[in-house]
């Protein structure tokens, strides 16, 4: 039995394979046939501008996900949790209730564990739209790096997205890393606010992190300022092409068109040449070969022929050499002893002659009558030119003895 059974399933196969040969033969006939019109339809979707398909239309906003969508819900239940540090626990413990109410919108349950210092997120049975769960996560995450609730409840949006940026391990050395991190936030927080509002995205830095809220074309460029701020690229360069990006593209004929011929190129300025060091160690030329051998004391001897006169030729011949130093050195030191018996050189007296001026001239007429008035003070001495006495001064006399 179990033989003629395999003998007609062999049969149903053979004919079924015909049939399929039969059908593919059909339609290799039709495809013979269609080439030309695939090429008229593809020659008319060419006409159509690429320009068009990649631009979005103004005003167009993706249908928001409803429960229509997704009636069923979801089959198993998500959940994510992060840690906060501890002085977000008060500002958390007043805010949490705002949290679960934004969250309980879109059916998501949020647990605050203050023991632990943690914030979980986990999905119910209601729960129909399945990114909701991320944006939650994303939700706790804004909330632990010290975002206020109100910028991070606006991350359950559609349009919203989060990046958060660890800026820690970007610059080695501490203080140059505050430096570049204050850089980046701007005196009383201009360059920070320039950026929020060239972006449309909230930043806010934190510690060892820079979190972002907004658009993603938004976060896109804030990432790049911020990265590029950590590498010692000054924020006011890439501020700048924004503000020019933002312009252009306001003009609906450069929207199509490249703009790098309107964008700035700001090139590295080359740093001050480094200081260099006094003594300069020069290195020879390499060469493969070692230095020559110091000469020995015989082959100096050698050299000069001393080596083949008597010993008492080499002796008187030192104390030669000897006797001529010493003389050298008497000299020397007689010199500087006469040094001191040597007068040294005058300088010419020259005697200062002064010139008769007006004033030193001797006034003699002046002289005398000082003198004449020195001699009628004298008591006893008629004076010089003796005035009258008149009617009126004998009268004040007697009323002043009178008195």
């Amino acid at each position: 039995m179990a033989i003629i059974h395999i003998r007609q399933t062999l049969t149903n196969t053979r004919k079924t394979t015909s049939g399929c040969f039969n059908m593919a033969s059909s339609i290799g006939e039709s495809v013979k046939d269609s080439p030309p019109e695939k090429k008229a339809k593809k020659s008319k979707k060419q006409a159509v501008d690429d320009s068009e398909l990649l631009t979005v239309p103004e005003g167009w906003k993706e249908p928001s996900f409803t429960r229509e969508d997704n009636p069923k819900g979801l089959l198993e239940e998500s959940s994510f949790a992060t840690l906060f540090p501890k002085y977000r626990e008060a500002y958390l413990k007043e805010c949490w209730p705002l949290v679960q109410k934004a969250l309980g919108e879109v059916f998501i349950n949020a647990n605050l564990d203050l023991i632990e210092g943690s914030m979980t997120v986990n999905t119910t049975k209601k729960t129909f739209d399945p990114y909701a769960i991320l944006r939650a996560r994303d939700l706790i995450k804004l909330l632990a790096r010290s975002v206020p609730f109100e910028q991070a409840v606006r991350i359950l949006q559609d349009d919203m997205a989060c990046d958060i940026i660890k800026i820690g391990t970007l610059v080695r050395n501490r203080e140059r890393f505050v430096k570049r991190r204050q850089r980046l936030i701007g005196p009383k927080g201009s360059t920070l606010k320039a950026l929020e509002l060239l972006t449309s995205c909230y930043v806010m830095v934190q510690g060892n992190t820079v979190s972002a809220l907004g658009p993603h074309s938004g976060l896109k460029e804030v990432r790049k300022v911020v990265l590029d701020t950590m590498k010692n690229i000054h924020p006011i360069y890439n501020i700048k092409t924004l503000m020019i990006k933002r312009e252009l593209s306001s003009d609906p004929e450069l929207r199509t068109q490249s703009w790098e011929r309107f964008l700035p190129k700001f090139r590295h300025k080359s740093l001050a040449k480094r200081k260099q060091p006094k003594k300069k160690v020069v290195k020879k030329e390499y060469t493969p070969f070692p230095p020559p051998q110091p000469e020995s004391k015989v082959d100096k001897e050698l050299a000069s022929g001393e080596f083949f006169l008597r010993e008492s030729e080499k002796r008187r011949k030192k104390m030669n050499e000897i006797k001529v130093k010493q003389a050298e050195a008497l000299s020397k030191r007689q010199e500087e002893r006469n040094k001191a018996f040597i007068a040294p050189k005058e300088k010419p007296a020259v005697k200062k002659v002064k010139k008769d001026t007006a004033e030193s001239k001797i006034d003699i007429q002046a002289i005398k009558d000082k003198v004449k008035k020195a001699k009628s003070k004298k008591l006893g001495a008629p004076p010089v030119n003796p005035t009258p006495q008149t009617a009126s001064d004998g009268k004040t006399k007697k009323k002043k003895n009178k008195g």
